[in-house]
């Protein structure tokens, strides 16, 4: 019977050869491609990483001494929190100037309107608004229309004067009030989100000596 296994001359017992294995060897691009995975089911997202960073224990804020002990990749790790926090910032403060600009367009264009409110105003003290008359439904509809677009009037007899919201064009001593005190309106005053469009023009009662 013949002897498939030789034993060389110097005593080593010679091993089966793997015929996979050594095709796998003569082909070096077959190995690396067995070692990779047939599919990649997900793509590695910004948010995957942070999530990782804080399994790892970086959530948070992170002191220099620790960032210099961390690993390479925890520092990457840091850096994209980092550029991640900055890039939320700045989402907040384009967002904030674009509606800070819309209430300044839209205010450019009501402002054009003020004196025609001015008018129904002085009507309205007049008593030319009341009952159910084609003007004071076409009043209503105007006024209606305009705060769709965000425009609020303010300024009523009574309130507290504030020299911010306010413009006092007299004032009149009264026994009656300890502060200043809106004692009738001129001019409503009106805003647009929170800008200020106009300042009220009102008379002021003030504290009598």
């Amino acid at each position: 019977m013949t002897d498939t296994n030789p034993t060389p001359e110097n005593g080593d017992e010679v091993q089966p050869v793997d015929e996979g294995s050594e095709a796998m060897a003569s082909d070096p691009e077959s190995q690396v491609d067995s070692e990779l995975p047939e599919t990649i089911d997900d793509e590695l997202t910004v948010q995957d990483i942070l999530d990782a960073a804080q399994a790892d224990g970086l959530e948070g804020d992170v002191d220099a001494e620790r960032v210099a002990d961390a690993a390479p990749e925890h520092e990457h790790l840091i850096d994209l929190k980092r550029v991640s926090a900055e890039y939320a910032n700045y989402r907040k403060r384009t967002e904030a100037n674009r509606e800070v600009e819309r209430e300044r367009l839209t205010g450019d264009v009501i402002k054009v309107l003020l004196p025609v409110l001015d008018d129904l105003d002085r009507a309205e003290k007049h008593g030319d608004l009341e009952g159910d008359t084609p003007f004071s439904a076409i009043a209503a509809k105007l006024r209606t229309s305009i705060s769709k677009l965000g425009l609020a009037p303010f300024g009523e007899k009574g309130e507290p004067f504030d020299h911010n919201l306010h413009e006092a064009i007299f004032q009149q001593p009264s026994p009656d009030v300890e502060t200043e005190t809106i004692l009738d309106v001129v001019e409503t005053g009106y805003t647009i989100g929170s800008t200020l469009l106009r300042a009220a023009k009102v008379v002021v009662a003030v504290p009598a000596e």
